[in-house]
């Protein structure tokens, strides 16, 4: 008898441990190990020899025996594929605005491995890359987006009618990125218009987007502009701007992830893990009510600093999530560690229990940040913050240092996110 009681208290006690392990990034293994490169500014690359540039516009593939290097903007025509094998290495030209463009009825398929990822970096030497080297990588598709006419055209400096996105093929098949790494992108266009590590504009379902890393971009790592999108296994790490954007009624399903932020990095207007609305009215965007709003379902995130700093400079811990009007949110099995608040919602929202409805924060484990919600009403977060404290949501709070919290917090060598036992 004791020893079947032994047996219950250890399955109970493996039960428990296991169920810990599922906010946040998870696996039985530690997926960012093998694949990632944590310090890409210090690698030692081999120099290009072949150079890519113009339109492709027939079926063409990239070989892991060979070196590229990205020249200008380079557009893959609608109904060429651009093959990239496992392994192969893409050099970006720092003296031009580089670009991949892969544009509406074009595909890529970019398949690395985790012994072979498929990397997109500046063509500086060791030591001198740095945020904003090159442009980045554009997807463009015929998915639904929030635009008037359901047509938009990316404001980057492209050709026009090679920059056209959206439609109604919620299908829709822009090919594979897996196994990716995307580096020291985020160069400014002429009228000074910083691009993305990878913008995914009008995207549809069938594009499979997984295991990517963006690190170091001078704007945003991920943009998404309307769409449908399920992806997972993402990393940003030390962007500028924020870690995941999405707008233009974007639905996206996102997975296992993770922003890993420096807190001084950070545009004049504050930069988050994840920044969300419909449309931009700032640029003098219009809704379109009959379309879809940006609804954002993510569970198993991280969202953490890199460093545990003093309340000395608390001002430097932005908001971890921004929220415009018009925007919904789901957020369940997740780690939030080292903001100064949760959710900052924009002044022109209206706060009220409908809404917080609408907004789904449950089973998050939540570190050294002791505010959910602001608004610029005191009043209103007292009602946000008393409202997600309920038992029902599952919200717990701790103050651990990241060498705590996490399974190895070191970036000198492969890091371990996943949350300690």
């Amino acid at each position: 008898m004791k020893k079947k009681f032994l047996l219950l208290a250890f399955f109970s006690f493996t039960i428990l441990i296991s169920a810990q392990q599922t906010k946040g990034i998870s696996g039985d293994a530690n997926w960012l190990n093998i694949w990632t490169n944590f310090n890409p500014k210090g690698t030692s690359y081999n120099e290009a020899s072949i150079i890519l540039t113009g339109v492709i516009t027939s079926n063409m593939t990239l070989k892991k025996e060979n070196v590229y290097i990205l020249v200008g903007t380079v557009y893959v025509a609608s109904n060429a594929t651009l093959t990239i094998e496992p392994g192969t290495l893409i050099r970006c030209d720092t003296r031009t605005l580089s670009i991949l463009v892969i544009t509406k009825g074009a595909k890529i398929m970019a398949e690395g491995t985790e012994t072979d990822p498929i990397v997109f970096t500046s063509s500086k030497n060791s030591g001198d890359r740095n945020a904003g080297d090159w442009g980045g990588i554009i997807l463009l598709g015929d998915a639904p987006i929030n635009k008037t006419g359901g047509i938009g055209t990316l404001d980057f400096e492209l050709d026009p009618q090679k920059a056209l996105y959206g439609g109604e093929n919620k299908e829709s098949d822009s090919g594979i990125l897996k196994y990716v790494r995307i580096e020291f992108s985020g160069k400014k266009t002429p009228s000074n218009k910083p691009l993305n590590g990878l913008s995914l504009a009008g995207v549809g379902k069938k594009t499979k987007l997984e295991y990517i890393q963006v690190t170091s971009c001078d704007d945003d790592s991920f943009q998404f502009y309307g769409g449908y999108i399920n992806t997972s296994h993402l990393i940003s790490f030390r962007s500028a701007d924020d870690d995941f954007d999405f707008t233009q009624g974007v639905q996206c399903n996102i997975s296992n992830s993770i922003a890993i932020r420096s807190p001084f990095l950070s545009d004049k207007y504050g930069s988050r893990c994840f920044e969300m609305e419909t449309v931009d009215t700032r640029k003098g965007e219009v809704l379109d009510s009959k379309k879809e709003m940006t609804r954002v379902n993510a569970t198993n995130i991280t969202m953490m600093h890199t460093e545990n700093i003093g309340p000395e400079i608390e001002g430097l811990k932005y908001e971890a999530i921004l929220i415009r009007e018009n925007t919904f949110l789901t957020l369940t099995n997740s780690v939030i560690s080292g903001f100064s608040q949760l959710i900052v919602f924009a002044d022109t929202i209206s706060i009220t229990n409908e809404y917080l409805d609408k907004i789904i924060l449950k089973d998050l484990l939540i570190n050294d940040t002791k505010v959910i919600g602001i608004t610029k009403s005191k009043d209103l977060n007292l009602l946000i913050n008393n409202w997600y404290r309920d038992k029902q949501f599952g919200l717990e709070f701790i103050k651990l240092k990241n060498e705590d919290l996490f399974a190895n917090a070191s970036m000198r060598k492969k890091p371990d996110f996943r949350i300690k036992s």
